[in-house]
């Protein structure tokens, strides 16, 4: 556990740490350690995000076992050696193509060789009428390396569709998986030692993830690849959503968060105005970009939006905790 700086050496290391935008956005503060007490001050009970110091939690086993580091020729990856050994386990899979959407459960061998496909030609295979009823016009194909496409309308060589491993509830994952992402001490200390749920998001980028809010406090860890977070206050971030529902001419509900916001106009709406609106959100809006080992903390009713960036794969862990 990292011990706390006072004086000027904290605000230096503030300064270190603190990650800079590029649109004039806020910038999330960065504790200056991460110690139970600090998190506590600083965070938790005044209910303000924050990040942790970088590479807090690249001890976790998940970070070196789960991933492949890149290379000059090939960018990050899944570690398929490994997890193929848990290629059995259904896991949650969002399924997103030409504006439509669909969550359906598959294994997780599946899922890696949605990623890690080597090929780009086309597969007259079984599965192809099973995502055709999920995603209508849906067509499989073997992905490359470098991208997140997997099907395909029309031609295959122009695939429209991605493949996004989202929300898989840890506890539902096998043993040797869960701990390979141990549940940090700040969670289990910090609040009332509860964990409401926690997931996993695995995923090649780019990801995106829409403006939302959570009934309960989050740390959320990025294990590997980066991702950039927009947050804003509970205040800020209803009055987003209200302006977007007013736009599209839509009833959706703060409270209650469905598949609409995954899919149509309000998806499209949601993200131009999260992320295409800088100099409108100059002073309500939080960014903080985030690479493996990071963390961040989300305090309850504080509406975010993430995305992944970069090449190659983007990993994640989350848990709500009271």
């Amino acid at each position: 556990m990292l011990v706390a700086r006072a004086g000027p050496a904290r605000s230096l290391r503030c300064s270190l740490y603190t990650t800079t935008t590029t649109r004039g956005l806020r910038t999330v503060p960065t504790l200056p350690d991460a110690s139970l007490e600090t998190f506590r001050r600083e965070a938790l009970s005044p209910e303000t995000p924050a990040l942790l110091p970088r590479g807090t939690f690249n001890h976790f086993p998940a970070v070196s076992k789960w991933f492949t580091p890149p290379s000059a020729s090939h960018p990050l990856t899944l570690n398929q050696a490994y997890l193929t050994r848990y290629g059995p386990t259904l896991v949650p899979l969002e399924i997103t193509h030409d504006g439509q959407f669909a969550r359906l459960e598959h294994s997780l061998s599946f899922f890696l060789e949605c990623v890690l496909a080597n090929a780009s030609t086309f597969r007259t295979w079984p599965s192809r009428r099973y995502f055709s009823a999920f995603v209508p016009g849906a067509r499989g194909i073997r992905r490359t390396t470098v991208s997140n496409h997997f099907f395909s309308a029309s031609a295959v060589t122009a695939p429209t569709a991605r493949v996004y491993l989202a929300q898989a509830a840890l506890a539902d994952l096998p043993q040797g998986l869960r701990a390979d992402v141990p549940t940090p001490g700040l969670v289990l200390e910090a609040g009332k030692g509860d964990v409401y749920a926690s997931s996993i998001w695995l995923g090649v980028a780019p990801t995106y993830t829409p403006l939302h809010r959570d009934p309960n406090p989050n740390l959320f860890v990025q294990l590997a690849g980066r991702k950039r977070v927009r947050l804003f206050s509970p205040g800020a971030g209803r009055n987003v959503f209200a302006k977007v529902q007013d736009d599209i001419g839509g009833g959706g509900s703060a409270n209650l968060r469905g598949v609409e916001m995954m899919e149509g106009r309000e998806r499209a709406a949601l993200e131009e105005e999260v992320w295409g609106r800088d100099d409108l959100y100059r002073n309500s809006a939080f960014e903080a970009e985030l690479g493996g080992g990071d963390g961040l903390f989300i305090p309850k009713g504080w509406w975010h939006s993430f995305k992944g960036t970069g090449e190659g794969m983007t990993g994640s862990v989350n848990w709500w905790f009271r």
